[in-house]
């Protein structure tokens, strides 16, 4: 059985998970507290009995504030999933995962065993005992494919539980309970989509956290990266379109909407990085390129910045995460205009052979054309070329200056050595390039540099989760084909029948399997005498479970009685039975008045039963695996596709 990680093993991320599943349990303490006193307040009309209560608000409320403070670092500490390489890469920003209570699903389920399936809910305790230590393994999975492997084992079986155990009509009686990733709030629902979106957002967590540990210095390291968090915006994004009404904030759409955003950003950065890495030219046109590919970076964290700070998210995001993005994006403003400088500083003027080319590649670079001499003077005039070079590296300056103040404004990153790192390096290349270009008899003004069109080569692609990669086998297989046995369908007790086979068999046609189906029965035959229905399913033969047996094992079964008879155990659904039955209900969907969506099932079961050929057709294109057994039998009321015995 699958295994999550071993939650005592102290590495700095489980620590943290640690830390934040203590802050959660108080947070939800206080939160009681706070609902209790407010309660109290609203209830009471003494004075004294007021103030005590509103003091104690009071005390609760700065509580909370520090719970929420203290967890708002924790979302911060990226650090510690970053990678252990010694070379230095910007950090990145992923999601802790949302922790959960522990959930005791055997009492319930053996009632409902017992309840919906008439079986004894004891014979199940093995499954329902597996499915359980499926849900604590996946509450700690570990940060590599295996965890992800075991987050989506859980949620397919969440698929068989669902069509299973939850029918359309009444709940389980059971909470999902789930802490807020951002905030630590708990919220708690009877719905199981609650559940499934909380493990798809785990999902995505996931990958975050996946993505923010690769080592980024080299170019698998960034390829898994991308990967990383392409996959964590597809997960966000799916929940999103599927998943509506969550009661916590991290799962709104609003909050979901930023995520993706902040995903494609760090996508956008490490198609950068790519860039940089790959780039071994130092050409005039590779440069004007990596400024683009900067300004691309730029624009996308700039919508993450404008994002996280609408009205109803910025109170959730943590302080440090909106910063992060704001001093990336001021950074990456910076790089480009830095890049465009090189370009026109470091490499040599274009020659006439050159010059059509650079001239159509720098026609599309700016947002707006710098002013001054045309193109063409511009790109083989080397003073032009550094006065232009010098205007761009100006703005680099600023820039630079701008992201070092933002950096300094959050405490919880001006710990971040390793960010302080990159900006001051950038800042002090951008100096250092323009003390060197700068001319002592540099009379004029230096102008303002036009920004640069943002352009990339590699656009990130949001990846939506595919579940099919992982196959599970439905735990509760031995309570029969999901076709019949599930949540939404009704059926009428076992009947078990004893029948004699006569002179001409049993008196029955059958079609289908897994269960097969009894499609006719003949009038003043064995199987009508002994009350025998169509639209019956077999179950058993002599005590031989056959819910899943295929159409020729149960007519082997059949065969096979001597002169004693056979024990046969069926059933019948809700719903349709017998000819009169169907034909009206044949006849109410001809008609067009419609039958909601959860009679579809049921009526497309009764529909088998009518005559008409149409209805038969949808029913041999459901049941592609019917057989088609005849032998000994004289051949007149039976279609194809049935065999009569």
């Amino acid at each position: 059985s699958q295994q999550g990680c071993d939650p005592f093993a102290q590495t700095q991320r489980s620590k943290l998970q640690h830390r934040r599943a203590r802050i959660n349990q108080q947070i939800n303490k206080e939160m009681r507290m706070r609902a209790g006193a407010e309660n109290l307040f609203r209830a009471t009309s003494n004075h004294k009995v007021k103030e005590t209560v509103a003091l104690e608000l009071s005390y609760v409320n700065s509580n909370l504030q520090l719970l929420k403070e203290e967890l708002e670092e924790l979302n911060s500490s990226v650090d510690i999933y970053q990678n252990d390489s010694e070379s230095i890469s910007v950090p990145m920003i992923p999601l802790g995962l949302k922790e959960t209570k522990e959930l005791d699903l055997l009492v319930p389920l053996k009632d409902l065993i017992s309840e919906h399936y008439g079986e004894e809910g004891v014979l199940y305790e093995k499954e329902i005992k597996e499915f359980m230590e499926l849900r604590q393994a996946m509450r700690t999975p570990s940060r590599n494919e295996a965890g992800l492997e075991l987050l989506m084992e859980y949620y397919n079986q969440l698929y068989f539980l669902d069509s299973r155990f939850f029918p359309p009509t009444k709940s389980l009686g059971v909470f999902f309970h789930w802490y807020d990733s951002l905030t630590g709030v708990p919220s708690h629902q009877r719905a199981l989509a609650f559940e499934k979106g909380s493990v798809l957002f785990n999902i995505g967590a996931l990958h975050t956290q996946i993505g923010a540990r690769q080592d980024r210095t080299s170019l698998p390291g960034l390829n898994q990266a991308i990967d990383a968090f392409q996959k964590a915006a597809g997960a966000f994004n799916y929940l999103k379109e599927n998943f509506s009404n969550a009661p916590s904030l991290d799962m709104s759409a609003a909050s979901l909407n930023m995520l993706v955003r902040l995903m494609v950003a760090q996508v956008q950065e490490c198609v950068f990085e790519k860039m940089t890495l790959l780039r071994t030219q130092h050409d005039f046109l590779s440069r004007l390129q990596l400024a683009q590919e900067a300004a691309r970076v730029e624009e996308v964290y700039s919508l993450v910045h404008q994002t996280m700070t609408q009205a109803h998210v910025k109170d959730y995001v943590p302080f440090s995460w909106t910063t992060m993005v704001h001093v990336k994006s001021e950074h990456f403003k910076a790089l480009s205009h830095y890049f465009a400088a090189i370009a026109l500083c470091d490499c040599p003027a274009a020659s006439d052979a050159e010059l059509p080319e650079q001239e159509k590649a720098f026609i599309q670079f700016h947002v707006t054309m710098p002013d001054g001499p045309s193109l063409r003077i511009l790109l083989q005039d080397p003073e032009e070329r550094r006065k232009l070079g010098k205007a761009h590296l100006k703005k680099a300056i600023m820039k630079h200056e701008e992201a070092m103040r933002i950096h300094g404004l959050c405490k919880i990153l001006r710990k971040m050595d390793i960010l302080q790192e990159v900006l001051s390096f950038a800042h002090k290349r951008s100096l250092s390039k323009y003390s060197e270009i700068d001319h002592e008899e540099d009379f004029f003004e230096t102008g303002d540099a036009p920004d640069i069109h943002p352009k990339t080569l590699q656009k990130p692609e949001i990846k939506s989760p595919n579940f099919s990669q992982v196959k599970v086998t439905d735990l509760f297989h031995r309570l029969g084909p999901l076709s019949v046995f599930s949540a939404k369908n009704k059926w009428y007790p076992v009947r078990r029948v004893h029948l004699m086979r006569g002179e001409n068999g049993f008196g029955f046609t059958l079609r289908g399997d897994s269960p097969v189906l009894i499609a006719g029965v003949i009038p003043g035959g064995c199987a009508a005498e002994a009350g025998l229905k169509e639209g019956d399913y077999i179950i058993s033969v002599n005590g031989k479970d056959c819910k899943w047996s295929k159409h020729a094992e149960v007519v082997q079964l059949l065969k096979s009685t001597g002169e004693e008879g056979v024990e046969i155990g069926v059933i019948t659904l809700q719903g349709s039975e017998g000819p009169k039955a169907a034909d009206k209900k044949a006849a109410a969907m001809s008609s067009g008045s419609g039958l909601q969506k959860s009679n579809k099932e049921n009526s497309r079961k009764s529909l088998m039963n009518s005559k008409s050929a149409s209805t038969l057709l949808v029913w041999s294109k459901k049941s592609k695996r019917s057989k088609k057994s005849t032998y000994g039998v004289p051949f007149t009321t039976v279609r194809d596709n049935e065999a009569m015995y």
